[in-house]
């Protein structure tokens, strides 16, 4: 059986000088390019990325990759890299300082380790399947809650809920104790911590969702698409993370109503 911790230190000591890239370039408002589906990318998007593939290539070189900036190579190997240089860019762009930096490792057919960076604020998670996860260093596990009318529930991805299914989101804006608009990685990073409760998300791609699974799983909590399923490649994009079980049914539950 394979030990994943080493390799878990090695991603964060292979992703910490890449991070520097988009905290340095935060500070100044950043030239922007748009991708064919007319979402923004930086400089900072892709040197990020290249200098993470160059290290995984020189200490992993039997692994595949999947990033996001950069395209895929090896995914038909049992193991897997999956990249995302600058998690929220809009976000990056906009100076909200919670863009993250994820990696994980696809191995064995399961996510076995992720690593969440927050550049703009100094913040590193991780997670490890079955041996818990950290936040700079120190354990963190999910909270207790069980009841959806009593949780802090974050919306990720709002315009885009209410654009496909506003009946969905008008259920959705009625759930739980508190609920915030939200966006991006930080906020399944925060029910990781116990910080929240649930995140709901939407429309996202493997290098989004990958990476932060491992960190809620490690940390004790659930992530799965909308109809329960174990998040893959093959997962479309809407994605449901809660503390507990019970949360999670609850909120299965209002999503297919």
């Amino acid at each position: 059986m394979t030990d994943y911790a080493p390799i878990l230190q090695a991603a964060l000591d292979l992703t910490s000088g890449p991070a520097k890239i988009s905290a340095q370039a935060f500070s100044s408002p950043p030239d922007v390019d748009l991708k064919e589906d007319e979402s923004p990318v930086t400089r900072a998007d892709r040197e990020t990325e290249l200098a993470i593939r160059k290290a995984l290539e020189d200490n992993f070189p039997e692994y595949g990759i999947f990033g996001e900036e950069f395209g895929t190579h090896g995914l038909d190997r049992d193991r897997i890299w999956v990249i995302d240089p600058i998690d929220g860019t809009k976000s990056f762009i906009t100076g909200v300082p919670l863009f993250g930096l994820l990696l994980a490792l696809v191995a064995d057919g399961q996510t076995q380790l992720g690593v969440v960076r927050l550049p703009g604020i100094d913040t590193v998670y991780s997670g490890l399947r079955g041996q818990g996860a950290t936040k700079n260093g120190s354990a963190i596990k999910v909270s207790t809650c069980t009841d959806l009318s009593q949780a802090t529930l974050f919306i990720n991805e709002a315009e885009k809920i209410y654009a496909a299914d506003s009946a969905l989101f008008g259920r959705l804006c009625k759930l739980g104790r508190l609920r915030r608009m939200s966006y991006d990685c930080q906020p399944h990073a925060l029910v990781a911590e116990g910080r929240i409760d649930a995140v709901i998300d939407y429309d996202l791609k493997p290098y989004d969702y990958l990476p932060v699974a491992a960190v809620v799983e490690a940390a004790g909590g659930v992530m799965t698409d909308w109809h329960g399923n174990p998040l893959d490649f093959d997962s479309d994009g809407r994605v449901v993370s809660a503390a507990t079980p019970e949360l999670h049914k609850e909120l299965l539950a209002a999503l297919n109503a």
